[in-house]
């Protein structure tokens, strides 16, 4: 097997791994912040903000992996 061959099996697999264990963290950190709000309502603002952060910095984990995605599927050619 050589690496373009890896690269070809290996690429889409990865990609789905990411975005699988992003929807997981975006998951629980929705639920998390519903079961928040819920508690203290007065919070929700914080709350709010507090939850977009870490969804930001969720996604760019798998932008990050359909960046690199890309850059190496140029190889496989």
């Amino acid at each position: 097997m050589n690496y373009q061959t890896a690269l070809a099996a290996f690429l889409p697999l990865a990609l789905g791994i990411a975005a699988f264990g992003s929807a997981l963290g975006l998951g629980k950190a929705v639920a998390g912040a519903m079961e928040a709000t819920a508690r203290q309502p007065e919070a929700s603002g914080k709350i709010l903000v507090n939850m977009m952060a870490g969804c930001a910095l969720i996604e760019a984990l798998t932008i990050y992996v359909l960046v690199v995605v890309f850059v190496l599927s140029g190889k496989i050619v």
